[in-house]
């Protein structure tokens, strides 16, 4: 067996692996205490609303799928695609949903028992809640590899070693992944920032009742929404991430002159990198202080840990697997150099413990407006950084791939490919420490519903606020991985297109025919390539118009989510304000309000418009390519990329600066708590909501999304264009 398959069983052990040890941390999780019965009580609601809502999801959703693998079946029918992708777009659909459901259901199990550790100490809170968040960061990865070692090894065999063939289907089965990540996202995003900010408004600016308190009709909604949105949709997105990553970075390995060596590691790389995570979750340990600063470094060394590790571990991958390619090793480690940087960037915009968010909560002594325009300003500043940080990621891997051998253009955007990989090899653990937040933000509004006492408020309080960071902190590294990756993804299509033009000049030439497939194939294809990039040029109008078209596709995608959560939370607020006013006894305490209708609403709206959004990802590049060819789809793609990247780092930044200046001013500064400069710090969150939790982490999925249905329609598209 040559020595890449051999490596390449490292793959599936790791994941297999993985998914193992998160059944020892959810034992580890389900040996703590759930509380008291009136404890138990509201994490049974809490429970029950969140697996209500992703069945009905999950039905809607399998509507839409329907009918997509109706479309690959008759084009597979026809032959645009091989007789497996639809297949492998339900099954990338599938563990999508998977992950994002298995990270729900361990949130839901843990957030009362976080609440009661929290109790005993700050410690204990913070293992339960890292525990459970490991339980999400390592499932997604698991699964993931799991995914992509079963088809390659079934696609292999079926095809005989046509490797193009296994890398074409595997990326369809990434589209399958991305289209359920985007409407998981959508849906989940307006639930839960609906329910919030329905809650905030009514109970916490109007009622001036405190955060979470049991008398808010919406309270439940708000926590079913934090799993539903930020545990079960971020599983989704992450889920897509990492698998689109992986495969984009495979695909382009052949076309890098690397044989099966340069398909086989990224998979490899990637299973390395599930070994560091795991071995970077035992170093996260905290003593029994409230400091936002200790808590942050404890979870900074499980992932410094990690990375440490893939760094020493990558250079003896790289020397057996590929010897003489050293410079690949240089590229990964850009990736997830860059992607250290981009999080302490987005940490220092969004923490309480640096001056922009400071500087929002002294901005709210004068109002909602200041807060605003501040948290704006903020948001917008710290797009600069990450995007110089992904520009240089991008020309160092270009570059140094190609390090100890001729200029090659395939070999350098492979680079680029690997660098996408090198800055997700350590997802299992990061996205450990982003998904801790909402288990600790549910814990915290358990702990008020529950009356577990002060003391247990403020050490929950203490874990949410590091939530809010590391959760911008993911964000803004979910961010810059997805430029990455769409970039590697754009570069697919583009070779995609030219095998698919390279393919039809020898079906059209008889003599290029009787030289043989792979003969005719290695005469045709330099020529049509060179012909492809000539045309794609800002001079082109196709590409021009394309251009134009995906730098307004994110504005228009944000457009409607905003306005989504917008709608909704207008009718929660309506709700919560009737039952206010028609429960009797309700603001004294003495009687319950309707949490289910709450819920109810939320998921009727979120259902409702989630669709219009996410379909845009499929319509627009298969209609800009019918229309105006694949030249424009080139366009489209670089223009939602660069223009979704900014948008989305903007929108996760604001946010999340906004949501901690508001709990800056909840420790006691500017009045605290019920303060006018905390009512206008509320305002400042109700409008980061959307932009932290729906609009900007969807962008990822869209940005990504566009370019895997364009590479499913790629020869679709070529032969039916009305641009030839």
């Amino acid at each position: 067996m040559p020595m890449g398959q051999n490596l390449l069983l490292l793959a599936p052990s790791a994941a297999v692996l993985a998914l193992l040890f998160t059944r020892y941390l959810a034992a580890r999780v389900a040996r703590f205490s759930e509380g008291p019965p009136n404890v138990v009580e509201i994490a049974e609601a809490v429970r029950q609303g969140a697996s209500a809502y992703l069945r009905r999801q999950y039905t809607t959703v399998a509507g839409i799928f329907a009918v997509m693998l109706v479309v690959l079946l008759l084009l597979s029918r026809f032959g645009y695609v091989s007789v497996w992708t639809p297949l492998a777009f339900l099954s990338g659909g599938f563990f999508s949903a998977l992950a994002g459901f298995i990270g729900m259901k361990q949130a839901t199990n843990s957030a009362a028992r976080t609440a009661m550790a929290a109790k005993e100490s700050l410690n204990g809170g913070l293992q339960v809640a890292f525990s459970a968040g490991a339980v999400m960061g390592l499932t997604v990865v698991g699964l993931g590899l799991v995914h992509i070692s079963f088809w390659y090894y079934f696609l292999s065999w079926f095809y005989q070693g046509d490797t193009a063939v296994v890398m074409t289907t595997l990326l369809t089965s990434s589209m399958g992944a991305s289209f359920l990540a985007l409407f998981a996202r959508v849906g989940g995003g307006i639930f839960t920032k609906a329910a919030d900010v329905g809650a905030d408004l009514v109970g916490k600016v109007e009622a001036g009742i405190p955060e979470d308190d049991p008398r808010n009709p919406a309270v439940i909604a708000d926590n079913v929404g934090d799993n539903v949105g930020d545990v079960a949709g971020m599983g989704a997105d992450l889920y897509e991430s990492y698998v689109g990553a992986i495969i984009a970075a495979a695909s382009l390995g052949l076309s890098a002159g690397l044989g099966l060596k340069g398909t086989v590691l990224p998979i490899v790389l990637a299973g390395v990198g599930v070994l560091c995570s795991i071995a970077g979750t035992f170093a996260v340990r905290v003593g029994e202080t409230a400091s936002q600063g200790a808590l942050l470094a404890a979870l900074r060394r499980g992932v410094y840990l990690a990375a440490g590790l893939i760094v020493v571990l990558t250079y003896f991958l790289i020397q057996v697997l590929v010897p003489g390619h050293l410079g690949l090793y240089w590229a990964i480690l850009a990736g997830l150099v860059a992607g250290i940087i981009i999080s302490l960037v987005s940490e220092y915009y969004t923490s309480s413990e640096y001056k922009p968010t400071k500087d929002i909560a002294d901005s709210a002594q004068t109002g909602p407006a200041t807060v605003v325009i501040s948290g704006l300003s903020v948001g917008m500043l710290s797009t600069a950084v990450p995007t110089l940080v992904v520009g240089i990621a991008i020309l160092a891997s270009y570059y140094l791939s190609q390090l100890g051998g001729p200029a090659n253009f395939d070999l350098g955007l492979y680079g680029i490919a690997l660098a996408a990989v090198g800055m997700l090899s350590t997802l299992g653990i990061t996205l450990a420490t982003d998904a801790y937040g909402p288990v600790a933000d549910n814990a915290g509004g358990i702990a008020e519903m529950g009356g577990l006492g002060k003391e247990v408020r403020e050490r929950t309080d203490a874990l949410d606020a590091l939530g809010n960071t590391t959760a911008a902190t993911g964000k803004g590294f979910a961010i810059a991985s997805a430029g990455l990756t769409a970039l590697a993804l754009l570069a697919a299509f583009r070779d995609q297109v030219a095998k698919a033009m390279a393919d039809q000049v020898i079906a059209r030439d008889g003599a290029l025919a009787t030289l043989g497939k792979a003969a005719a194939f290695q005469k045709v294809y330099p020529g049509v390539v060179a012909s492809l990039d000539a045309k794609v040029t800002l001079l082109n109008p196709q590409t021009l118009v394309g251009l134009l078209l995906g730098a307004v596709l994110p504005f228009l995608f944000g457009a409607l989510t905003m306005g989504a959560v917008g709608r909704a939370a207008q009718k929660i607020v309506e709700e919560v304000r009737r039952q206010f006013r028609e429960i009797p006894g309700l603001m004294e305490g003495k009687a319950k309000p309707d949490y289910r209708r709450s819920v109810d609403i939320c998921t009727r709206a979120a259902l409702r418009e989630m669709v219009v959004p996410a379909l845009l990802a499929v319509v627009m590049p298969i209609g800009v390519g019918l229309l105006l060819g694949v030249n424009a789809v080139l366009g489209l793609l670089a223009g939602a990329t660069i223009s979704g990247f900014i948008m989305a780092l903007m929108m996760a930044n604001s946010g999340g600066a906004w949501d901690n200046a508001k709990k800056y001013i909840e420790g006691g500064v500017h009045g605290g708590k019920g303060s006018a400069a905390h009512k206008a710090a509320v305002a400042g969150d109700t409008v980061g909501d959307p932009f932290k939790d729906t609009s900007g982490p969807s962008l990822n999925i869209l940005i990504k999304l566009l370019s895997m249905v364009a590479l499913a329609f790629s020869s679709f598209i070529l032969a039916n264009t009305l641009f030839r």
